[in-house]
């Protein structure tokens, strides 16, 4: 009794903040709020500007000539071969990250002796920067100081000599780095499933193929539709792999749209113009790809 008298008593004694309520919320924000005015919404912005502007490298905004940057952007003789590259990219990795996260997220659901070895494997390469495991694979892949250099001088064949060769081996170098993330995803999606469901439906007779088609795959929509969304995204902004293993070649068969515009503003035009209104057509592009996955990912009664 003693103890709650003297707690009610300080209170009544504390002062009161002259800043409370909205305002102190306000002042824990503003931070944040101040580093996402810095480096996106003043980046948008100049991006904005530059896409309708004649804006050199080495010479800065001559003008506006809005929208010539943007007929010049989708007249480049590369500009839809990227993109076909880019999307092809895309489907292959989403498909088999997201399959093969999957399958190593059941694989180590269950409690075993080798649980905590196997997830610490998979997870292992997730742990390196894609630049580091970029310039890893380039040495792998080399023909002249990789591992493999005796056997493709032997055998006559390079990893990134052939379109179809650096496709597939940027493709190994991405599915060995994501792999373990996106089963710890899949993970915690399967863990967030209530052990209940999969009782019933042992006792309901169910096989497992019916159990994971039936119940598994269906709680695991909010899953899918996050891992989905980050492997698409990431795909489509693919970049660092494929500059640091093939430059694009060979031949430009593996150049990206943001490699592509890489190359326009730094590399050949120089020119930020071009560059940033290409930009913001992939912008635009990735908020309506996203938000068809998000709907499509919705239940019916979700809308």
């Amino acid at each position: 009794m003693a103890f709650t008298t003297t707690a009610r008593t300080l209170r009544r004694a504390r002062p009161r903040s002259p800043l409370g309520g909205p305002v102190q919320g306000w002042l824990y924000a503003a931070p944040t709020a101040l580093f996402v005015v810095a480096l996106f919404v003043i980046p948008l912005l100049l991006v904005l500007q530059m896409s309708g502007s004649d804006w050199p490298l080495l010479r800065g905004n001559l003008g506006w000539n809005f929208p010539e940057n943007y007929v010049d952007a989708v007249d480049h003789r590369l500009f839809w071969d990227s993109i076909r590259f880019t999307l092809q990219y895309t489907l292959i990795t989403t498909v088999l990250l997201i399959g093969l996260g999957l399958g190593l997220a059941l694989l180590v659901q269950e409690s075993n002796a080798w649980k905590g070895f196997l997830r610490t494997s998979f997870l292992i390469p997730s742990a390196l920067g894609l630049a580091s495991a970029s310039l890893l694979f380039y040495v792998l892949y080399s023909p002249f100081a990789g591992p493999f250099a005796d056997l493709m001088q032997t055998w006559g064949f390079t990893f990134l000599g052939t379109p179809e060769g650096a496709l597939w081996s940027t493709v190994f170098l991405i599915v060995w780095r994501y792999a373990g993330f996106y089963m710890l995803l899949m993970l915690v999606g399967l863990q967030g499933i209530p052990d209940d469901v999969f009782e019933a439906a042992r006792i309901d007779g169910a096989s497992r193929w019916q159990t994971f088609r039936h119940i598994t795959v269906p709680l695991l929509r909010p899953t899918f539709a996050l891992t989905i969304v980050l492997c698409v995204t990431g795909s489509l902004l693919a970049f660092d792999q494929f500059y640091i293993l093939t430059k694009g070649g060979p031949d430009n068969s593996t150049m990206t749209i943001v490699q592509l515009i890489y190359n326009i503003a730094f590399q050949g035009q120089n020119n930020l113009g071009i560059a940033a209104a290409l930009s913001v057509i992939v912008l635009l592009a990735l908020i309506v790809i996203n938000v068809v996955q998000l709907r499509a990912f919705n239940r019916p009664e979700e809308e």
